[in-house]
Order: C-alpha cells, then structure tokens, then sequence
C-alpha cells in the first residue's frame, strides 16, 4: 500500500450516482492521548462551539486574515499549528450573493517550517468569481511579511451554499492545510427554499479538519495520508452537539482538511441533502451514511429522535489496491434531550432544475489520471504539472463536455476552479439531474465520469486538479484558459477599421 499519499472514493450515492469517501485514524500516539478513552477513541467533549463570524454589511465584507505558526488548542492539545487569526479553526466569512469581499491576507509566518515554504495565498474554494487578480488567483505568491489585499465580486445569481477557503500555493498545498489553513465560508440564501416553519430552525457549522501529530506540533511534510490522523470537528474532541426530540437542524458539513475522507454516519438518523458543493438540490434526498472526500461539502437537515445518545461517527474504507484503508472513528456526541417538538416532514422539492442535457455542446475534452508504480508522480493525460503550461483552452458562454477516467488502482477526486459541473453518467448510467451538480467528486479507480461545464462571467488562467492535495501537489493538476473568443474577434475588427 503506498504511504506516500492514496485516498479517494466514489460512490453510486442514494439518488445521485456520484458520492464521497471517507477514512479515519486513531489518534496518532501508540497510547491514548489526553482526553481519549482506553479503546483510543475521544472522550465526550465540552459542546460544539460553532466558529465566530465575519459577516457583511451594506454588501460588503472588510476583514483581515492573518497567517501564523502560533501554538493553540487542537482538540484536547496545544500544537504549533498554522493559523488563521490565531485559530486552528479559524472564522467563518458570511456573505450574501450579489456581496464585495475585500480581504487583507497578512503573512507573518516569517520562515520555512518542516520543509515548506513560508509562502502562502488563498483560493475561495468553489465561489463562482473571477480567477484574475485580484481575485481568486492562485498562481500568486504572498510573500512572509507582506500583506495582499483579494477583492471578489459576488454575482448576484451565485448559488447559495457552504464553501471553504484555504492556501492553493504550488507544491505545498497540502502541508499548509494540513497544518490549519483553512476556514468556511457561507453564502446565505438556502433557506428561502424551506418551508416557513423551518426557516428559523438552529444551524451548525460541522467542519471536519484532521492533523498527525509530531511532538507538540502538527505534522505537515512529509504527510502520509495513511499515517494515523486525529479528526476534529471545528477543532474540537468529540464535541457534543444537542438536538431536540423531533427537533429539525441545519448542519453545514465540510470536510477542510488536506487528505482525508469521511464516510459519515450518525446511528439512528438520516441525512436529507439540501445542498451540495455549495449548490442546493432541486429534489431533497435522504442517505443513512455520507462519503465527503476532502474539500466537499453537504448541507443536510438533521432530526432528533427518541432521548438518547448517539455518535456521529466515519466509517471503515478502502480505496483500492494502490489507495488506503481507513478504521472507523467517532467524530461527535449527539445528545437528544429536553422536551420534544412535532417532527417537521421534510419537503421534496427545494431549489430550481438546472439541467444541461438538452445543451449544445460547443467541445468535448478527455481527461485520464495516471501515476508511477511507486505512487510518488501522478499524471493528468500524462503530464506532470508545470504552472506555466496551458493544458485546456475553453471559451466563455459556451457548454463543454468532460470525460474524466481514472486509469490507476486508486480512487482520485476531480476539482475545477471558477464554474461547477453538472455530473451527466458515471459509467454510462445516468446521473438524476435534480442532484447532480458538483465542483469536487471522486472518481473510483477504472471507472469513466461524464459532466458538462457552463463557463460564465470569467475569463482567465484557473486550475483542475485532484483534491487530494498530496497527490495534486506531486504533479495531479491542469492549467485550464478560459478565453472570450468574442472580445478577441471584436478587437481584431476594431484593428481593421
């Protein structure tokens, strides 16, 4: 089994056809930890404390992130970790659509740490805004001691949803996030789909941020992903999370870390899918258990059943011969408790149908993801990845269709910047098109992914790329030009005259 970086799954899910992995780990000491119980699993925690909040205001959002290697409180220890404002789960940016974030990135990491480099930036992973500068660019470097200022404008029809941002910078992306680079963001706007009487319903933020650690720190190069990991949620040890009998929740779940996958299960209950990758389902699903690879996301609604006790926990899994093979571990305490409410029925159908089906398809493009027998170099149509290299050109305001195939004998995940996809077969089997659209999903080993891309509002130079950072950051990652062929044409013309 390779340890230099495997995970990845892909699943049929319920009435989606592409769902998520999951993979777990023990604490990352032979004997429990402090704050673990003798079978090496976390004791109950102090409860869920959701992260603080930037929130706009007038239409804009005016903050600054400041990045450090600070020692803090990471579950039930102090690491040095790198942070964000001095937070291993640092605060979540809340935004309306339409909204200007105006935000100030500080570098104060001052020096390499472990072996990776004390530069830094940012991607807002999965925001449909302009990949240039000053916006999400992340071919940029900030250097140590410097500051950024990003300025991203908000489209007004952007999907409403739970998104995450985190360092994208070349070669040691994943060290960075590994090492505490990362924070949600929450574009507003989903519950105008529910019901009156379930608008005001209590939400929680479910980050989900793994670390190994190395002494007092956490560990961040070399990473294996199938050394022992530690999961947080919202960087805390098995919190407890309370619900009420017959209570309906809101739980923002995404998966921030560097590598790692959750298969997700919380005994007794089901998961009803509101949104996924920051994209609400035309039809509400329901699923017993959830596979969130690294950098996904679900916006689920939640119901507490009978008084009781239950763990939220992720389940055992595999990804393949050349992958990993994670043990199950409890992430969270649910306690159901207190006087009960009239279980609310969860509606059926939620945000509009955007379907592509019936689209013209202006190009079809092929990509295969290939790596070495050692598992240390992996491919994108054979190519390692070189930032100055155009791999893809696609035209702005037209509809491409993409078959992603996975040749190797582990399961990877397909990333693309700056537009989401609509997932259209997996294998030849079609995908329901009232929950099939997506930014980041997994692709099982052997298996042939279909989608098609809308690219609109954005022109530039953006990346796709497997999202498990190891394997992007060893060469699994593309140059995508999107171009306006139009603005070209015109200017040519305008020459002429």
């Amino acid at each position: 089994m390779h340890s230099s970086s495997k995970l990845t799954r892909f699943l049929v899910g319920l009435a989606l056809a592409v769902t998520w992995l999951s993979g777990c780990d023990a604490p990352s000491t032979e004997r429990p930890a402090a704050g673990s119980s003798p079978s090496g699993q976390p004791a109950r925690g102090a409860d869920l404390q959701d992260p603080p909040e930037v929130v706009s205001r007038n239409g804009v959002l005016r903050t600054t992130i400041v990045v450090e290697r600070r020692k803090v409180l990471v579950g039930d220890r102090r690491l040095w970790a790198l942070t964000y404002n001095g937070r291993y789960m640092p605060p979540t940016l809340r935004v309306q659509p339409g909204d200007r974030i105006e935000l100030a990135m500080e570098n104060r990491v001052g020096a390499e740490w472990q072996g990776v480099t004390a530069d830094t930036n940012l991607h807002t992973h999965g925001l449909h805004v302009s990949p240039r500068q000053p916006a999400d660019d992340i071919f940029i470097s900030i250097k140590p001691h410097t500051t950024y200022h990003y300025s991203y404008q908000l489209p007004r029809d952007i999907k409403p949803g739970t998104y995450w941002y985190h360092s994208h910078i070349d070669m040691h992306s994943a060290a960075q996030v590994a090492g505490g680079e990362s924070g949600v963001i929450i574009i507003d706007g989903l519950r105008k789909y529910l019901p009156s009487s379930l608008r005001n319903i209590t939400e929680h933020v479910i980050a989900l941020k793994d670390n190994q650690i190395q002494v007092d720190a956490i560990k961040i190069h070399p990473l294996s992903i199938q050394a022992k990991t530690n999961r947080t949620v919202n960087g805390q040890q098995n919190p407890v999370v309370h619900i009420r009998p017959g209570e309906t929740q809101l739980w923002r779940l995404a998966n921030i870390g560097a590598n790692i996958y959750y298969k997700l299960r919380l005994k007794g209950s089901t998961f009803h899918v509101i949104a996924q990758d920051g994209y609400p389902v035309h039809r509400i699903y329901s699923a017993d258990t959830l596979i969130i690879p690294a950098a996904a996301r679900y916006d689920v609604l939640v119901q507490g059943g009978s008084a009781g006790t239950a763990q939220l926990e992720t389940l055992p899994f595999y990804t393949g011969p050349a992958g990993n093979s994670f043990p199950q571990a409890n992430l969270a305490t649910v306690v159901t408790g207190g006087p009960s409410v009239v279980r609310a029925r969860i509606p059926s159908v939620f945000g509009p149908l955007d379907d592509l089906s019936h689209a013209e398809i202006a190009d079809r493009k092929t990509m295969v993801y290939t790596e070495n027998k050692a598992g240390t170099r992996f491919f994108i149509n054979g190519k390692d990845y070189d930032p100055n290299r155009v791999d893809f050109v696609s035209r702005l305001n037209t509809i491409e269709e993409w078959t992603i195939r996975n040749d190797t004998q582990e399961d990877h995940s397909f990333h693309v910047h700056t537009n989401q996809f609509q997932v259209m077969s997996l294998n030849g089997k079609a995908v329901d098109p009232a929950h099939s659209w997506h930014e980041t999903v997994n692709v099982l080993r052997g298996q042939k992914l279909v989608l098609r891309i809308h690219f609109t509002n954005f022109t530039g130079r953006t990346v796709l790329h497997c999202h498990l950072l190891n394997h992007e950051d060893m060469g699994m990652m593309s140059v995508l030009d999107i171009v306006d062929d139009r603005a070209a044409q015109s200017t040519d013309e305008n020459a002429g005259h």
